[in-house]
């Protein structure tokens, strides 16, 4: 009996002392990508400090990582899906609309917030030069967690714990910044033939020449706003450094000649294996749960479901 109790007394000690040796857990703003993303990272020849680019697409409900490699393009790391989103395709406009913001905008270090209500999050930075042009207002448009949003783009708390780790390591080797584009849809021509009835095709279709840009270049496009609207790969001819005004008269541009990415044949089956990371997507469900009624009704029809049009032509059910 005292044997057994020394050994359970032993093995207790043992238990306080690893629990004190592992000390408190981190919080979530601190703690370090996991052992498989970092051995991922490695697999696909990307330094963790590296900088990152992010793209977002409303219907499809995706947020995308690219992290750029050594040779001066970006490269694919993961797709994460995007739990919630609010409002429809189309820009914010207004304080209180509860609409996602659609553009080019940049985060810098300053828009991480480690103490958010929403587990994490990065501002987007909205409303950015355009938006203010066009006299658009609201604030505090975010990427965050909780899978809950008004405005934003909101994610998973595991997911966004690892997409913030990203962004937060990028900014260790002295980056400005990164960029996030979010878009309505993927702007592909069959996206752009099946929306081209919406009011925000013109506006898209300025959207779409940043989305073809980096699809052709594998690097960000350079971006100008003036006399009210985004201006994609130009550069001022002058040499003399001016600001320009997003409302008022753009300067003379270039456009400097688009050079096409070919990726070396490691990279391009890489590229051909992406990771998409699983999880749900509240929108598509929601779509998803709409349509069920209209399916089931159809199905029942008896002109229209398989069962029913056999008796309508004198077939009986089973033969």
């Amino acid at each position: 009996m005292r044997k057994s109790l020394i050994t359970i007394g032993v093995a207790g000690l043992c238990v306080g002392m690893l629990a004190a040796c592992s000390g408190p857990e981190l919080p979530p703003a601190m703690k370090p990508l996991s052992k498989e993303t970092m051995m991922l990272l490695g697999k696909k020849g990307m330094k963790q400090d590296a900088p990152i680019f992010v793209r977002v697409f409303k219907e499809e409900s995706e947020l995308e990582v690219w992290k750029l490699r050594d040779d001066g393009h970006f490269h694919h790391f993961k797709t994460y899906p995007i739990c919630n989103w609010s409002g429809e395709l189309g820009p914010k406009l207004a304080q209180g609309d509860k609409q996602a913001p659609e553009g080019f905008y940049t985060v810098h270090k300053s828009q991480l917030n480690p103490n958010s209500q929403f587990h994490l999050a990065f501002n987007l930075g909205f409303p950015n030069s355009y938006d203010k042009a066009h006299g658009r207002t609201g604030s505090a448009l975010m990427v965050h967690g909780k899978c809950r949003s008004a405005g934003c783009y909101a994610m998973t708390d595991a997911l966004i714990e690892e997409i913030y780790a990203l962004a937060r390591d990028q900014f260790t080797e002295g980056q400005d910044a990164f960029q996030v584009h979010a878009f309505p849809f993927r702007m592909t021509a069959e996206n752009m033939a099946r929306h081209r009835t919406s009011k925000w095709y013109p506006f898209w279709l300025t959207l779409k020449e940043g989305y073809d840009y980096f699809e052709t270049t594998r690097q960000l496009p350079p971006i100008a706003v003036c006399e009210r609207r985004y201006h994609v790969n130009v550069r001022p001819i002058s040499t003399v450094s001016t600001k320009i005004d997003p409302q008022g008269r753009c300067p003379a541009f270039e456009r400097p000649e688009i050079v096409a990415y070919k990726p070396s044949p490691s990279a391009a089956r890489t590229a051909a294996a992406p990771v998409i990371v699983p999880g749900p997507k509240m929108r598509a469900i929601a779509a998803a749960d709409a349509a069920e009624p209209a399916r089931s009704a159809q199905s029942a029809s008896p002109l229209l479901s398989t069962n029913g049009l056999l008796r309508g032509l004198g077939f009986a059910s089973g033969q």
